[in-house]
């Protein structure tokens, strides 16, 4: 089940020689329930393009979207993103369990949180 997602994400940096994973805000992550290390699905709005990675803290209010490693090849700094997480529940969870979606504006701060 989708655990968390954050929509229209805005890349501000990447690296290729870092050994991979996508740096992200740490108050977007604390928002979205996301935790350093975590695997996250990314979506690139503007190219189609997907991958799998796990995420390491930006700094805290940055607005920092760092890809990094060989996902380097699938954006480019100014791309936008959604990045989503997936949780395994039981089955007597899944009837109360509501996933967090957190919108973001341009500079990456959030808009609305669903």
């Amino acid at each position: 089940m989708l655990k968390a997602k954050i929509q229209k994400l805005t890349v501000t940096e990447t690296n290729l020689e870092y050994e991979g994973s996508l740096t992200l805000d740490e108050d977007l992550m604390k928002t979205a329930d996301m935790k350093p290390f975590e695997q996250v699905h990314v979506y690139n709005i503007s190219n189609g393009e997907r991958f799998s990675t796990y995420l390491i803290k930006g700094a805290r209010n940055s607005g920092m979207v760092g890809v990094n490693g060989a996902a380097v090849h699938k954006v480019k700094k100014g791309d936008r993103l959604i990045v989503a997480s997936y949780v395994v529940l039981e089955e007597e969870e899944i009837d109360f369990f509501m996933p967090k979606v957190l919108i973001v504006g341009e500079d990456n701060k959030i808009k609305k949180v669903k």
